[in-house]
């Protein structure tokens, strides 16, 4: 079915049930960030393929909500659907509420799938709604009767990540939760998002590429623990771990008759991760602690065992970056490349390391004028050749064993203009600024963002989008609660105070629409440094080492510090990756890194 004929089938179901308009966000029952095959609704309802954005249905109208990141693609992608572009923080724009009030009739009835919904936005519609009279129905995926094709549930096995990866064993995290349960003076804890799953029960999985997890929810009570998950995936090796711990298994559905038993208890729930089908089961007499689950800022603050490990792994990623970097230059003119290729040929050296599992997210691979949109997805239909002359923006990363990597580099192909030069180099003096940073503890990213941005915005240019987003160790590439950003964002999550141990990424970037895209991209991990009479000063360590591209920087503009720190960071770079390279590769590093 074409766009049009799949809204006028939902139109259709949607008078049948009497509702005015249904809302298809990009989600699974879990608020996982990439969503699987079988949860992509809402591209399948509106054909953006973007990883954000909510679709809204009425009878005479449309609109696709999204965020500056996707501006470009999605005005594409909305060609002719009839559905409307919503640009999301534009002076102009409404907000979905906004939108329904507009465009809903007086008490009628909104509509969407409850366990796609977290409890806090279903429950701002609820109220939002009430001065029309307007009423909730959740009860029932009605795209799921449109998509007759649609892909099954995933049934990749399981696996464990053991402990000599993680550092701490499944029996020390619960631990750790009954003890914050009884501090808080609850009874339990609901657990549905599958990060925090996968790492207070070491447990890894294949169920969404790029993020090994496994579709579960989890309960841990005082006493008790139960996952809900299909026992299938589990393999012999995880169900004695699980016996072990006295951890109870039950079927992936069977939360929500689970949860309409628990009665006269205090329960710990965060409601803007918590699926509204599974909150609205919940009884009239449980007692809802509504805070964020303290598995979150544990799990982003990452012990030695992990740190260290993600050291590793950023070595590996590393060599397979820079063998790209040196195979890219070398043969660009002489041999046919395109953005697909050359992402396919990128992907073939993070094979080769030992400890790949699988790519962190789907790389970008933008060349010119593409990479002028932040989240580009080449396609082989569509996608561009490449030529020596202009920028190929690359954002890509990996997971291994040891730990999960994003890293952005962009490379100059041949010749580019000033412009070019004089946008490249404030973009890596932005990211030099923010890597050099020495602050006290009790910052957030928001007290920072103004290092990266200001060579920028004194270009009178900006970026719309964070700074820098927290990474998880072999889980999720962008990761609650720490994150740079100029405003606080609440629906990001990303403000909290920058902690030892956090591992957050440092990406300033500069998009002309129509011409080119700079990004420049390290992982950096907040370390302290000295305490004294003024308190707790920290500062970041750099873990990311591959070449900055000599080619396209402008050392005139450079001040003596930001020269100082790039020739120790290449330095660092040619000592880490060098062992792991050909004598060729190792000579032209030599090259690539050398002192400005």
């Amino acid at each position: 079915m074409t766009i049009t004929e799949k809204l006028d089938a939902l139109r259709t179901l949607m008078k049948e049930r009497n509702m005015d308009a249904y809302m298809i966000p990009t989600s699974d029952f879990h608020e996982t960030e990439y969503a699987g095959e079988h949860f992509q609704a809402r591209r399948y309802m509106s054909g953006f393929s973007g990883s954000a954005g909510t679709l809204v249905v009425c009878h005479d109208s449309a609109g696709l909500w999204t965020d500056g990141r996707y501006f470009i693609q999605a005005a594409k992608e909305l060609e002719g659907s009839a559905i409307d572009l919503m640009k999301m923080a534009v002076p102009g724009t409404p907000t979905i509420l906004e939108y329904l009030l507009e465009h809903m009739k007086e008490g009628t009835c909104l509509g969407f799938d409850g366990r796609v919904i977290n409890t806090a936005m279903a429950e701002t519609m609820t109220e939002g709604l009430k001065e029309k009279n307007i009423v909730i129905s959740c009860d029932e995926d009605l795209v799921d009767i449109i998509w007759e094709d649609r892909p099954s549930l995933p049934k990749e096995k399981a696996w464990e990540l053991d402990v000599k990866y993680c550092g701490r064993s499944c029996k020390e995290k619960l631990k750790d939760i009954r003890a914050e349960l009884t501090k808080k003076d609850c009874d339990m804890l609901i657990m549905t998002t599958l990060d925090e799953i996968a790492w207070t029960f070491n447990i890894r999985g294949n169920d969404i590429p790029c993020y090994p997890v496994v579709l579960a929810y989890a309960i841990v009570t005082t006493k008790e623990t139960y996952m809900f998950v299909d026992a299938s995936k589990l393999d012999d090796a995880l169900k004695h771990t699980f016996a072990e711990e006295n951890i109870i298994i039950k079927g992936y559905d069977d939360i929500y008759e689970f949860v309409k038993h628990i009665e006269n208890c205090r329960v710990m729930m965060d409601d803007t991760t918590v699926n509204y089908r599974i909150k609205s089961s919940l009884s009239e007499t449980v007692d809802i602690v509504n805070q964020k689950s303290p598995v979150q800022l544990w799990k982003a603050c990452k012990n030695r065992v992990e740190q260290e490990n993600n050291k590793l792994a950023h070595i590996k990623d590393a060599v397979a970056v820079t063998k790209f970097m040196y195979w890219l230059k070398r043969n660009i003119g002489s041999l046919e490349m395109t953005e697909v290729s050359a992402a396919e040929k990128l992907l073939e050296f993070r094979k080769q390391q030992e400890g790949f599992i699988e790519p962190s997210f789907d790389t970008i691979a933008a060349y010119n004028a593409n990479a002028a949109m932040m989240h580009y997805h080449a396609v082989p239909e569509t996608c561009a050749t490449l030529k020596p002359e202009g920028l190929l923006l690359v954002d890509s990363g990996g997971q291994y064993y040891e730990g999960t990597t994003d890293i952005t580099r962009t490379f100059a192909l041949g010749p580019v203009s000033e412009e070019i030069r004089i946008h490249f180099t404030a973009v890596l003096r932005s990211l030099i600024a923010l890597s050099k940073a020495k602050f006290l503890h009790g910052c957030i990213g928001m007290n920072l963002d103004i290092l990266a941005r200001g060579p920028i915005w004194d270009m009178n240019i900006d970026y719309r989008c964070g700074t820098g987003h927290g990474i998880g160790f072999v889980l999720n590439v962008h990761e609650a609660p720490n994150g740079f950003r100029w405003k606080i964002v609440p629906e990001r999550n990303d403000s909290a105070v920058l902690e030892e141990g956090m591992t957050t990424s440092n990406e300033p970037g500069i998009y002309i629409e129509g011409s080119h895209g700079i990004r420049l991209e390290n992982e950096i991990v907040v370390c302290k440094g000295e305490e004294n009479e003024y308190g707790q000063f920290m500062h970041f360590e750099t873990i990311t080492f591959v070449p900055m591209d000599l080619d396209v920087i402008d050392a005139s503009l450079l001040t003596f510090y930001e020269k100082q720190w790039l020739n120790e960071y290449h330095k660092q770079v040619y000592e880490k990756v060098s062992p792991y390279l050909s004598d060729e590769e190792a000579a032209w590093l030599k090259t690539y890194t050398r002192a400005i």
